[in-house]
């Protein structure tokens, strides 16, 4: 028995998430995008996994660069994750960002960066499933994750 498509985005959309933007650079391009399938996968060696469109234009320059970089946003980046996660051509027009050491660009005002290499990759349905080696890491414990749930922005506020 095959779900339907709109149950399946309904249940789907009470899960609430943690919003990342990953970024890569190869060639002199830059790309990035929103990706709110991603989640820790091993503590040793440390890796992460992230779920990706195979029709996404990050992929091929994902492949070439071999290298990607997880910017964890913060609460006050909601419009960050609607530009990245918009077809405009240029994402980055009006974004500042540091070069990470694999040259990809880590956005200013992100709660946490994790730097990658790609180690694996694998068909997941109509989506590219992504696993990266965590190369560095970095924490600006100050700022409040910015988070997703039933298609709205919010932030996280303990229960204690």
């Amino acid at each position: 028995m095959a779900i339907d498509e709109n149950d399946f985005r309904k249940a789907l959309a009470r899960f609430a998430s943690g919003v990342t933007v990953m970024t890569t650079a190869a060639d002199g391009e830059m790309g990035g995008m929103t990706v709110s399938a991603f989640c820790s996968l091993s503590l040793r060696p440390p890796l992460v996994l992230a779920c990706i469109d195979e029709r996404a234009s990050l992929l091929p320059l994902l492949r070439r660069s071999g290298a990607f970089a997880v910017n964890i946003l913060s609460d006050e980046q909601s419009g960050l994750s609607n530009q990245f996660a918009s077809k405009m051509s240029d994402k980055f027009q009006g974004v500042a960002y540091d070069i990470g050491p694999w040259g990809q660009p880590l956005l200013a005002g992100a709660q946490a960066h994790l730097v990658c290499t790609l180690v694996q990759e694998w068909e997941g349905g109509d989506h590219r499933v992504i696993v990266g080696q965590v190369e560095a890491a970095s924490v600006d414990a100050s700022r409040k994750p910015l988070l997703y749930y039933a298609s709205q922005y919010g932030s996280f506020h303990p229960l204690s």
